[in-house]
């Protein structure tokens, strides 16, 4: 399934999945929501990200 937000480039972080446009990787966002984060608090964190980038992140860990 193809996801618009999340982009794996070799070029970028090693073709880890980050979210597009970003060095931010999906496992970060991950493991922040993981640690009881809110995505709040990882907005407020990473001002690049908005919303949906989160849930991106999430549908992309499910598929």
């Amino acid at each position: 399934m193809p996801h618009e937000r999340i982009e794996m480039n070799p070029d970028i972080m090693g073709g880890k999945p980050v979210v597009h446009g970003t060095r931010i990787p999906v496992e970060l966002v991950l493991r922040k929501l993981g640690a009881g984060i809110s995505p709040e608090a990882i907005l407020t964190d990473h001002p690049r990200l908005a919303l949906e980038d989160i849930h991106a992140a999430q549908a992309f860990a499910a598929d």
